[in-house]
């Protein structure tokens, strides 16, 4: 699974600080989803991608890993 937060959150110009604060999380948290250290909990990937202005599963895409 590939992570695209990070790319969503560059192309959409919003300060991560901003981001992280509506997410109530802080910004190491977030760059731990960015980098995916860590997976977003459900109920922020919805706040998350409400702010970036996608869906939800844009966050995400599923590699061929798994075929």
């Amino acid at each position: 699974m590939k992570c695209n937060i990070e790319e969503l959150i560059i192309n959409s110009g919003l300060k991560k600080k901003y981001i992280a604060e509506k997410l109530n999380v802080s910004v190491k948290q977030l760059r731990n989803y960015e980098v995916g250290h860590s997976l977003i909990p459900i109920d922020k990937a919805f706040i998350l991608a409400d702010l970036l202005n996608c869906r939800v599963d844009d966050l995400y895409t599923l590699g061929n890993e798994l075929f």
